[in-house]
Parts: structure tokens; sequence; C-alpha cells
């Protein structure tokens, strides 16, 4: 691949040259589009992560409950559209590709669609806002793997810097839970606690990398701008084995925690999450849910960015940076911008083993 990550420490992680590309690539995790989907994409989803058969079969049931479609797949499709449309209200018109991990269209699909069009150079964009392997390393692998496999001709890539304290996230986030606060009712706000919930990794995995730390400055900076004073974060998700320590608290657990203390109110925002997908619908909607109304709290949950205009705004802003040169990289709160290059170590999956890490995995520009 032409486009080169840091290969060896020390190696500058900021590219101030002014780059062209001729579209932009969205990927994501994708998600089945109908009950005869739902097993196939849970067997690509879990492969090489020995999940049982018996946990296959439970997270299933979340998605026939809701008649075996994922919101995730035309969430994507319409963040796809707004971004285009963005672009092109901006005089800078690209088309925008979709390509998932786990189910259609996949990524190999969609680079060789590329390929076809006669797409040369793309800028990818991740639909997650943070760093760790699962949330960014992991797509540059697909992305690498995929292009790969198509072979001779397909594009080369750049992928967008992570943005969980750029301005514009900041701020879409701050406008959507300050219109979610206000569902509270007066009396009961100054009792109120706004809990920021992100998908828990393992803790070797957020070891490798600044997830917790990136996810506690977004929480922070958005707090801020709301003015929220009562705020913590939690975790939600967590689909491995009880032997193995992931992050917590438990979003569950966490909720407990503040029933004990005093709190009548609950405000959860995802801000780990891009979409309403399964995992914000069914982890926060019904099963967090249902436990605070066991709790006795009262519950609101904080949308997603979605295709918010300043989020899109946002992704145009980044995609803009990228072509011009020596530019300016916004970020609020003491972390600073991510980096346009990852190192050859960034966001590893695992504890250090001695071992080097697979070169090709770091050959992709963030």
């Amino acid at each position: 691949m032409s486009i080169q990550g840091a290969d060896r420490p020390g190696a500058p992680l900021f590219d101030d040259a002014a780059r062209w590309y001729d579209a932009a690539l969205v990927v994501s995790y994708g998600g089945p589009e109908g009950p005869d989907h739902v097993l196939a994409f849970l067997e690509n989803a879990a492969r090489g992560r020995r999940v049982p058969r018996r946990r296959l079969l439970e997270v299933a049931e979340h998605y026939h409950q809701v008649g075996g479609v994922s919101p995730i797949n035309q969430q994507n499709r319409a963040l796809v559209a707004a971004l285009a449309a963005e672009l092109a209200a901006r005089g800078q018109p690209l088309p925008v590709y979709l390509g998932n991990r786990n189910w259609h269209p996949f990524l190999e699909d969609t680079i060789r669609r590329m390929r076809d069009d006669g797409i040369r150079r793309a800028i990818v964009l991740v639909t997650s806002a943070f760093s760790c392997y699962s949330g960014c390393r992991q797509y540059r692998e697909d992305v690498l793997r995929a292009r790969e496999a198509v072979g001779p001709g397909a594009p080369e890539f750049d992928k967008l810097r992570v943005f969980f304290n750029h301005p514009g996230f900041v701020a879409a986030k701050a406008v959507l839970l300050e219109a979610t606060l206000a569902r509270v009712p007066p009396d009961r706000r100054e009792c109120a606690q706004v809990v920021f919930t992100g998908h828990s990794v393992p803790v070797a995995m957020a070891q490798r990398s600044e997830y917790e730390a990136q996810l506690q400055e977004a929480a922070s900076l958005v707090a801020a701008a709301v003015g929220v004073r009562r705020w913590s974060v939690a975790y939600q998700s967590r689909s491995g084995p009880p032997s193995v320590p992931w992050l917590e608290p438990d979003i569950g657990d966490h909720l407990r925690e503040l029933a004990a203390n005093g709190v009548t109110d609950v405000v959860l925002q995802p801000i780990g999450f891009l979409s309403d997908h399964m995992e914000v619908l069914h982890d926060l909607d019904i099963e967090a849910k249902a436990v605070a109304e066991e709790l006795g709290l009262g519950f609101e949950r904080a949308p997603t960015a979605g295709t918010d205009p300043r989020f899109v705004g946002m992704l145009a802003d980044l995609i803009a940076e990228r072509t011009t040169e020596c530019p300016r990289r916004p970020a609020l709160g003491s972390l600073g911008p991510g980096h346009d290059i990852c190192p050859v170590d960034c966001c590893l999956e695992g504890p250090a083993t001695g071992r080097s890490p697979d070169q090709r995995s770091s050959r992709l520009r963030q």
C-alpha cells in the first residue's frame, strides 16, 4: 500500500501535506436486513472470538424482537446521503460509499466497486469517535485486507483522525443532551444525574489505547458545554466471558449505585455511539430502562449524533482538513487532536507479548 503509516517509533504522526480525494468511504459494523440474515450476521461478527453458540442465539433474539432488521444499515445510508449533500453544498462534491465489516455491503465488495468506478484515492470515515482496537485499528486492518483481496487498481486510502474532542462533535452532543435534560421535571433536575455511556471493552484492550481517557474527556467537555455538574461515565454492551476483565462500571450496576445515593432521575447519553443501533436500543432503551424503572428512577435517553447537521458538518470539516496544507486541527480539552498517521503500536488488541505488532495493520494513515 503506497500510503504508509508510522513504521517505526518516533515517526511523524501528523501529515501537513494537502491531499486530494475522489471519494469518501464510510466503514461500519453492519447488521442483518431480515430474519433470515440474523444468525449468519452474528456468526460473521463472532468469527475468531470463541463466542458460545447459546450466546449467539440469545443475541439473535434481540434482533428478532425488532423484525430481524438492524437499524444501523438505514442510519448509515442516511449518514452517507447527508455527508454527500453537505460536501456538494460546500462545492466539494465527492461520491460517498458504504462498506461493512460483517454484512452487506461488505467492505471488499464496496472497494471492488470503487475500483470499477475509477476511484483512485479515498478518505475513510470509521463510525467510531474513539481509539481502541475494535473501534479503530481493527477497521484499518479490515480495509487493508479488503484492498489486498481486490488486488491491482484498488484505491488508496487515508483515514480521518478520531474526533471525540472535536468542537463539532461536542456541540452536537451538547445540543442533544440539553434538549433531553429539558424533559426532566424542573423540580427533579437538581437530583438528576447524567450518565455518559461507552461500549465496554476488555481491560487489556483498553490499556493499549487512550479509550478510557478519551471517553472521560468527551464526557467532561459535553457536560461543561451544557452546564451539567452531576455526571459520570459507565459502560454497556459487554460481550466477553466472565473470566476476562472488562471496563466497569456496567450501566445496570451503576444505576443501582446512583439510586442508593439518592439520585431521583438519570439522563443517559450514549456518547460512545454515533447512531441509535441495536446496542443502544436494546441495552439502554430496554435493559437499562427496565433497571431504572425497577429502582424508581426517572429515565431519559439522549439521541446519538446520527445525521445532526453539526455532526455532519464536522465530518466535512475533517475531510477539508486533510485537503489543506498545514491545516488547523481543532480540538478541545487536554488530550489534543488525534494523529493523522497511526503509530505502529497504536491500539493493539491485548497485553504486550514482546512480539512485534503486525506491520500491515499500521499501513493505513489515521
